[in-house]
C-alpha cells in the first residue's frame, strides 16, 4: 500500500513488499538531464568551432560547465562531434564536444566531451563572470 507524503518539489511514495520497505522520489516537473544548470551568455561570448571538415563562428547562447547551445543556420546531425574555441575575454578555451540535439534554423546543443586541462580554468572563470552579470527584464 502507497501513503503518499507532499512536499514542494517532489512526491514521496513509501510502501512495503516482501518485508522490505521501498520509497521512490517522484518529482512534479519532467526532471532534467543536466548535471549542471545552463545560464543565458551575453553578446560576448561567441566560439568558433569545426566539425565535418568546415569552420563557423557563432554567437553562444546559453552554457554550462556541460555544454551549450549555439546559434547557426547550419545543419549539424545528432552524434556529430565538435571542435570548439571560445572567443572570450577570459582566455582561450578549446573543448571537443557532441551534438545532442539540432533545432533547424535555430541552432545546436552540444555537450562537453572533453576540456584541454590548461583552459579549464578560463571556462570556470567565463561561467563566474556570466552568473554575476545582472539579469535584464525579459529573463525573468
Amino acid at each position: 500500500m502507497f501513503m503518499p507524503q507532499t512536499s514542494l518539489s517532489a512526491v514521496i511514495y513509501q510502501g512495503e513488499s516482501a518485508g522490505f520497505r521501498e520509497q521512490a522520489v517522484r518529482q512534479l516537473t519532467s526532471p532534467s538531464r543536466r548535471f549542471t544548470s545552463r545560464v543565458e551568455a551575453p553578446e560576448d561570448v561567441w566560439v568558433y568551432w569545426r566539425c565535418d571538415g568546415l569552420d563557423d563562428l557563432s554567437h553562444v547562447r546559453n552554457i554550462s560547465l556541460g555544454g551549450l547551445f549555439i546559434e547557426t543556420p547550419r545543419r549539424t546531425a545528432e552524434g556529430t562531434t565538435v571542435s570548439l574555441s571560445f572567443l572570450v575575454r577570459e582566455g582561450q578555451v578549446r573543448a571537443d564536444a557532441v551534438v545532442r540535439h539540432a533545432v533547424p534554423g535555430t541552432g545546436i546543443g552540444l555537450k562537453f566531451r572533453a576540456v584541454r586541462e590548461e583552459d579549464r580554468p578560463y571556462l570556470t572563470a567565463l561561467m563566474t563572470r556570466i552568473r554575476t552579470l545582472p539579469r535584464s527584464r525579459d529573463e525573468s
